[in-house]
């Protein structure tokens, strides 16, 4: 997709009524500091649209950035860090589980997992819950600049066996730094949403 025009268009606290925004979107899910920002302003070609920050449990709302009038990336909270409160923790996977099972135009889900290390429980419970859903997560195994190229497929690996993925699951390195990854995730952005390229005008007759 050519990227025209973004903007943070909805933002949905705790207790917001969720939007029913008539057009496709597609959710990113993962832990706190995993890069979720990143790849939110890597994606839509911005520096800062997705804010990131030094303090990860910081995003307690979910964010719908509206991309060319056409689609929406959903934002979904950060999840397992442990200086929120168990409290804040659980709302906010309420309200996640409300999204899931609410959004009319949902197309799929995208599970953040750090490619440096092995899946953590957390990141077990979360893929388990959006299985549980009804939805296949499709996995973006972040920070894939801060591995040699020896260490890629058996991290890879290491992340298959740690979630259990299910047959035909995909798993998409991604680089924040270098934006690998990138052009194959809007592929299948493009393909989950429908979207195509406007035709060609034809040029005018001499």
């Amino acid at each position: 997709m050519v990227i025209k025009n973004v903007s943070l268009d909805i933002v949905c606290g705790i207790t917001s009524k969720l939007p029913d925004t008539g057009r496709p979107e597609i959710a990113f899910a993962g832990k706190s500091n995993v890069g979720k920002s990143s790849l939110i302003n890597g994606l839509l070609n911005r520096k800062a649209l997705a804010r990131t920050s030094s303090q990860p449990g910081k995003t307690q709302t979910i964010n719908f950035y509206n991309v060319n009038d056409f689609m929406y990336l959903v934002d979904l909270p950060g999840y397992g860090y442990a200086k929120v409160p168990e409290t804040e923790k659980a709302k906010w996977g309420k309200m996640i589980e409300r999204y899931l099972h609410t959004s009319q135009d949902l197309k799929a889900v995208f599970l953040l997992i750090d490619i440096r290390h092995d899946p953590s429980a957390n990141d077990k419970l979360m893929y388990d819950w959006i299985v549980n859903n009804g939805y296949n997560p499709i996995i973006i195994a972040t920070k894939l600049d801060k591995l040699k190229r020896s260490q890629v497929q058996k991290n890879i690996k290491a992340i298959k066996d740690g979630l259990k993925l299910r047959p035909g699951s995909m798993i998409i390195p991604f680089s924040a730094e270098t934006r690998q990854g990138r052009d194959e995730i809007w592929a299948l952005m493009d393909e989950l949403t429908g979207y195509t390229l406007p035709a060609a005008t034809d040029e005018p007759k001499a």
